[in-house]
């Protein structure tokens, strides 16, 4: 077993150098993803490949460089990493990518996924490139609910952040999920000064006209992507916008992610916003990430990593999976500190390499 450098010296404390409590793994059942601050792991983002056909600007370099496939893991692989998830005690289970719906034969492993004992909320986030070919599949598949990424409604303003998009694709495929059945479709909208800060009303107003909800996401720095000092937008300062022109209600709700979630009068709208810059959710973080090349990453601001893919490919059991997994919590740390990364970030993977 591989692990990145580690800093068990740090484990105690915050972000912000605060010390916070420890607490033992023995409260909770045997064989349960339990950190070692008393957080319940039972949400996992898996990642099924790095490839995209958007080359989006905050999310990869231009001319990107995407891994072999003899380094990405099999869709079985995928599968025995998210059967072992499922037998600790992970209920939640998110496709990512790279675009997940561009990996062959995807359909397959949805069905599978969605077949496993435990997992009751399994749910996909894409682009919407492919949507209108792929939302019946995917309900049939039983994939639970869609996240669908729409930083802008402009054709041309569209072009420019993705590169190489096309928006007209997108707003097909957004039909197509609600034509085939899906409900509670949520909008990943990065927020981006001088970029798309100008369409923010207008897209809570179309996600209110077609019953989707819509989440403002903050801008994060990951990889070697240089300027979002000058593009970083605050989750306050959007909702403050959006309040001049909707009654707007704080929820309580969870959709079991990071999300806060405001209510927005008169529609079943709900506005979330997710802002690891300006108030993180790590004090009540149940998620990890695995990367398309099977690396667990217990926090997305750290470079700290349990390699699964070298362990199944050597010929390790089952068992000794899922105890990798639960010794993995050990290097889940308290928190990120993204407010010190903005131009130079720690983590230099790109977000299509981590798993969106």
């Amino acid at each position: 077993m591989h692990n990145e450098t580690l800093h068990p010296e740090n484990a105690d404390a915050s972000p912000g150098g605060l010390v916070v409590p420890m607490a033992s793994a023995q409260a909770h059942a045997p064989g349960t993803l339990v950190d070692k601050f008393g957080r319940h792991v039972t949400y996992i983002r898996l990642s099924v490949t790095d490839r995209c056909d958007f080359r989006c600007t905050y999310c990869m370099s231009e001319d990107m460089s995407f891994l072999p496939r003899q380094d990405v893991m099999s869709l079985e692989e995928c599968l025995r990493v998210a059967s072992a998830f499922a037998k600790l005690g992970v209920n939640k289970l998110r496709i990512t990518g790279g675009e997940p719906l561009v990996r062959k034969d995807i359909v397959w492993l949805l069905e599978r996924l969605a077949a496993l004992p435990g997992i009751d909320n399994l749910v996909i986030t894409t682009n919407g490139s492919q949507l209108d070919r792929f939302a019946v599949p995917l309900k049939t598949a039983g994939v639970k609910r869609i996240n669908i990424s729409l930083d802008t409604l402009k054709a041309d303003r569209f072009k420019e952040i993705t590169r190489v998009g096309e928006l007209a694709k997108v707003l097909r495929g957004i039909e197509a999920a609600t034509a085939a059945g899906f409900r509670r479709t949520k909008l990943n909208t990065v927020m981006m000064r001088g970029t798309n800060d100008d369409e923010f009303v207008d897209l809570l107003r179309f996600a209110v006209a077609r019953q989707l909800d819509i989440s403002f996401i903050e801008e994060m720095p990951l990889g070697d992507i240089h300027g979002r000092n000058s593009t970083y937008i605050s989750s306050e300062e959007t909702l403050e916008r959006l309040g001049r022109h909707f009654t707007l209600r704080a929820s309580d709700e969870n959709s079991g992610g990071p999300a806060r979630y405001w209510r927005v009068d008169g529609s079943e709208t709900r506005v979330g916003f997710i802002s690891p810059h300006s108030h993180n959710f790590c004090d009540t973080c149940n998620r990890v990430r695995i990367t398309a090349r099977g690396e667990l990453y217990p926090c997305l601001g750290h470079n700290d990593a349990l390699h699964l893919l070298p362990l199944m490919r050597a010929g390790c059991s089952d068992d000794e999976l899922r105890q990798a997994i639960v010794s993995s919590m050990g290097i889940k740390p308290y928190g990120h500190d993204f407010t010190q990364q903005m131009d130079a970030p720690q983590v230099v993977r790109f977000m299509s390499m981590t798993g969106g």
